[in-house]
């Protein structure tokens, strides 16, 4: 089946009705062609999540990470700001920060070139008879949106603003002050899986009890959950906690009895997906690398001083088993779905799967609007 007849089919699933729903077939998070239309026309025009605010709270403070075929510098600069550069020297092309951390200024390590905590370079020892200038040794920089204490980045300069298409969201959130939470944990690691595989399994409470019976099942029974608002960049819903768990804490002043007797997760589409509770945020950050490969960057944060060490390292002991769970199940449903038999599915109830058809939908509306132009090889490597 080629780019055009599965677009076709991703038409017709995205406009089905309520009453009964369709997911997408194997070959959806199989395909390499699907998946390098994907880069080329949603992924690399899409807002992407990189990190929180308070990982880097100094001047010089910067993370170091790769979107796709670009690799990224953020960094907060003396003025305060934070912004996205690009980590390519611009001499010879060698990546100027290998790791996380914090610098007074960026030193290329291949000739010495060096640029400022703003992306601003020095005209190097006999290069400015060779024509470079203070404005052609200047990093690149790529579009930077914080939202709720979240940075983001777009590779496409052109893009819509972020913010504006997430006021609904921006309501929902707005009790549990996510901005201020401070970070605790930070995580990467790789999973065999298609990046639609983790968003759909991560916003889906159908799995909960089967896939999570004693991590998740006693607090987010799949019975309880009920979906939440929805938008074209956004969907949501709600892991209610029965009677019988315990207090997962107080959270915010601002919260109300219902908003701390659940989990709210949301996905800020494509590749951002968290779960905001009332005292811990999980935010988990997708970098698609190949059809079944994916990096995932994944941290904790809390609210206050609310949570004790060890209540912190028994929640990150906790998410550490959620999301090995998830990790197993979705590398062994990866290896299924090239089968001639994973054909779409139905889904279950709207409360439990209904997020998915939303998701859809938003794939739908960017994938199939799009031109069919071959831009190149693929968006990844």
């Amino acid at each position: 089946m080629n780019i055009e007849d599965m677009k076709s089919e991703l038409t017709r699933l995205s406009e089905q009705s309520a009453a009964v729903t369709f997911g997408l077939p194997g070959r959806f998070y199989t395909s390499p062609e699907f998946f390098d239309w994907e880069v080329r026309t949603v992924l690399s025009k899409a807002w992407h999540c990189l990190g929180r605010v308070d990982e880097i709270p100094n001047p010089g403070d910067h993370l170091v990470t790769q979107l796709f075929k670009e690799p990224l510098l953020v960094v907060r600069g003396d003025d305060g700001k934070i912004r996205v550069l690009s980590n390519v020297c611009r001499h010879r092309g060698m990546k100027i920060a290998v790791r996380s951390g914090s610098t007074r200024r960026f030193i290329c390590p291949y000739h010495g070139w060096t640029y400022g905590r703003d992306g601003t370079g020095t005209v190097p020892p006999r290069m400015r008879e060779a024509g470079v200038t203070d404005e052609t040794c200047r990093l690149p920089a790529f579009r930077c949106e914080l939202w709720n204490g979240f940075i983001y980045t777009n590779l496409d300069e052109d893009a819509a603003a972020l913010a504006p298409n997430l006021q609904p969201l921006d309501r929902l959130l707005e009790n549990y002050q996510t901005e201020r939470l401070r970070i605790v944990h930070v995580a990467q690691e790789e999973w065999r899986t298609n990046w639609k595989c983790l968003v759909e399994n991560f916003m889906e409470a159908y799995h909960l009890s089967a896939v999570h019976p004693q991590t998740l099942r006693p607090y987010t029974p799949t019975e309880l959950s009920r979906k939440l608002v929805a938008g074209d960049a956004f969907t949501s819903y709600a892991a209610n906690y029965p009677d019988t768990a315990a207090p997962r804490g107080a959270g915010a002043p601002t919260l109300s009895a219902d908003e701390r007797r659940r989990s709210t997760l949301f996905c800020v589409f494509p590749t951002h997906i968290a779960s905001q509770a009332a005292s811990l945020l999980a935010s988990m950050s997708i970098q698609p690398i190949a059809v079944d490969r994916i990096n995932v960057r994944w941290t904790l944060s809390t609210y206050g001083n609310e949570l004790t060490p060890e209540e912190i390292s028994q929640r990150i002991a906790l998410w550490t088993d959620v999301n090995r769970e998830d990790r197993e199940i979705l590398e062994t449903l990866q290896a299924n779905l090239a089968s001639k038999h994973a054909v779409s599915g139905p889904l279950a109830a709207s409360d439990y799967e209904g997020t998915i058809v939303d998701f859809m939908r938003y794939l739908a509306r960017g994938l199939c609007s799009a031109p069919d132009t071959n831009l190149g090889s693929r968006g990844t490597s």
